[in-house]
């Protein structure tokens, strides 16, 4: 039963803006929220705050700063029911919301006192999807115009929000996103029947429209992410139908006219989402496999230029026949594996269909998806480093992207040793079993499948265990490379 009662209702006028801090920053923990802000805004005149290198929760910058934002819900009601939510309002937990200027006295109080760098604000819905998001774009307008706020803000939009909401947001925040939670119609259904593809998947084709038409009103690329593949998916996964971005409703712009009149003012001079738009899905609730759930990442990037897919390991928090029992352990490591993967396919050049097929739906929970990868494709290596191409190159376990421009910048002048490509950032402890310089390999090693996947497996137990034993809820860098490289 929700919380609405009178007595409830008497209880949440008596806590204070402490202890509604403390119930939902707590509440907000399973979102996650790790980038970096991805936009560059200098300070300004009269204003509080800037984007310069900005970030995430207990994160760390490029240049090694450790920055973080304030992750809170503006409210912890709901009156969906999703069965995996401990926020649901079947769920017997305290109850409270933080009114607008609540939430900008905490963000301007806690960034004068440097604990925070921006703000992530996500939410409950209260009485319905149009009130909860008036009530967001109430309180960024405020923090943006009254208080003059001129940090970071993500937001969490809320699916079947009317759309010139849906505008305000994104013209106030730095980055929106919608949450995608389960990557097929059927798990949502089952797990959240109270939400639908329909009503997630239409504002995200409808903010990613937007922010193409600015980035080339300014001159700028239409696509953020440089991700590969047909934008035109058939059979989509979504819907069931063939869907590209810009019709049959799912890229619709956002129209300006649509803004609330004190907005007008700052249409032209407010970028839209310049940070873009994320998405996340949770892992472990449903009983989906790897296959489909980069399947899915792939197509979303492809359709929806998502400059961010995130996975959240499910926490066994409510006891359902449909869930995992209470007591079981969060899939961390599957979740570490899964954002390897995903990076793969940001920057690497791999295909879902490269990394896992329907005959191997999931990862080696023991080996990174590229060293997994490279083992099914034996007759590849060993790759000669004076040689080979950029791309192949790209493909050895343990070179990343700036390692493999080093070495073909490098090899123009000279020969390359085992010393120099440890210089150079290339993991040696997975690439050696996979190169030769000059023709020869750093060890004699058998390019055998069963003995090479031991070796890796040894050398990675420690740092497997720790993933799947930590007791915090680590948000990873958007600088951090996953051990992919």
């Amino acid at each position: 039963m929700c919380l609405y009662n009178g007595y409830m209702n008497e209880l949440i006028q008596e806590i204070s803006l402490e202890e509604k801090l403390h119930i939902l920053a707590d509440a907000a923990k399973y979102d996650v929220a790790c980038t970096s802000s991805g936009v560059d805004r200098k300070g300004k005149e009269g204003f509080l705050g800037n984007t310069r290198a900005c970030g995430i929760c207990h994160s760390f910058a490029s240049d090694g700063r450790c920055i973080s934002l304030l992750k809170i819900l503006m409210t912890n009601h709901c009156i969906y029911d999703c069965k995996y939510c401990i926020n649901r309002c079947s769920n017997d937990v305290v109850r409270t919301t933080f009114t607008p200027d609540e939430i900008c006295r905490i963000t301007t109080e806690f960034y004068k006192r440097n604990y925070i760098e921006g703000l992530f604000l996500s939410s409950g819905v209260l009485k319905n999807p149009a009130y909860t998001m008036e009530k967001i774009c109430e309180t960024l307008m405020l923090l943006r115009d009254q208080y003059k706020f001129n940090g970071y803000i993500h937001v969490k939009a809320i699916p079947g929000a009317p759309d010139e909401l849906l505008a305000a947001a994104g013209y106030l925040a730095d980055r929106i996103s919608v949450n995608l939670e389960l990557p097929t119609a059927e798990s949502l259904q089952k797990l959240a029947p109270n939400k639908s593809f329909q009503t997630i998947l239409n504002p995200m084709g409808k903010v990613s429209s937007t922010i193409a038409s600015h980035r080339l009103a300014i001159g700028k690329d239409a696509r953020m992410e440089r991700s590969r593949g047909n934008r035109y998916l058939e059979n989509s996964i979504f819907t069931g139908q063939r869907i590209e971005a810009g019709q049959d409703g799912q890229g619709q712009l956002l129209e300006k006219k649509t803004l609330s009149p004190s907005l007008t003012k700052d249409k032209l001079t407010r970028p839209f989402a310049p940070a873009g738009q994320s998405t996340q899905m949770i892992i472990g609730a449903s009983g989906e496999t790897d296959y489909h759930l980069i399947q899915t990442t792939q197509k979303l990037y492809q359709s929806y230029d998502l400059k961010r897919v995130f996975y959240s390991a499910y926490v066994s928090i409510n006891e359902d026949a449909n869930l995992p029992a209470i007591g079981t352990p969060p899939p961390l490591l599957r979740e570490h594996r899964l954002y390897q993967a995903d990076w793969l396919l940001r920057f690497y050049g791999f295909q879902a269909d490269e990394l896992l097929s329907e005959d191997k739906p999931n990862f080696n929970e023991q080996l990174d998806p590229k060293c997994d990868w490279a083992l099914r494709h034996l007759e590849l290596f060993p790759i000669e480093i004076q040689t080979a191409p950029y791309d192949l190159i790209l493909r050895i376990p343990g070179v990343g992207p700036r390692s493999a421009g080093r070495i073909m910048q490098a090899r123009r002048f000279g020969s390359l040793d085992f010393d120099t490509l440890k210089k150079m950032g290339v993991v040696l402890k997975r690439a050696h079993y996979f190169i030769t310089c000059g023709g020869k390999m750093m060890y004699h090693t058998p390019i055998e499948e069963q003995y090479i996947t031991r070796q890796l497996t040894a050398t990675n137990s420690k740092e497997n265990w720790q993933i799947a034993h930590q007791n915090n809820f680590k948000q990873m860098s958007l600088f951090d490379d996953f051990g992919v490289g």
